[in-house]
């Protein structure tokens, strides 16, 4: 599983042309999940995410959370991030999971930022979707399981 994290002013989803979701400064996520994903793996990344200090503090260093600073959640699903770039020009998306395996990992992960009481706004899984941002800082960051 594989997160890229963006810290953002603002950042919203839309699908079809309809806005399904939106989000003021928080963290948008970017959520990949790759064979050998489970369930276990999605809540502890979900409990790193929700811990992790990408916010300032009075001081300008990064020691606040999302949850600190009353940050709102983006939880975008992106199965090009676990793609193979390793051979050719062309990716191969053979590491990702079956979209229904990943599916409920992603509303695992979901679900569980939720219970640490986060506002969490998703997009729309298997969709194309058109993703707005304002990036804060630039500050972006990637985690893995593994």
């Amino acid at each position: 599983m594989k997160v890229v994290l963006q810290r953002v002013r603002e950042a919203s989803v839309r699908v079809d042309g309809e806005a399904i979701a939106e989000i003021g400064p928080g963290l948008l996520i970017l959520i990949g999940v790759a064979h050998g994903d489970t369930a276990e793996h999605a809540q502890a990344l979900a409990k790193q995410v929700s811990a992790l200090r990408l916010f300032e503090d009075a001081q300008g260093k990064m020691n606040r959370s999302v949850a600190d600073v009353h940050g709102e959640l983006l939880v975008v699903s992106q199965f090009t991030l676990v793609a193979d770039l390793s051979k050719g020009t062309r990716p191969s998306f053979d590491p990702a999971a079956p979209p229904e395996h990943a599916s409920a990992l992603i509303a695992v992960f979901a679900e569980t930022l939720r219970q640490t009481g986060l506002s969490v706004r998703e997009g729309r899984f298997g969709a194309r979707m058109d993703v707005a941002l304002v990036n804060d800082g630039p500050v972006t960051c990637v985690l893995e399981t593994n």
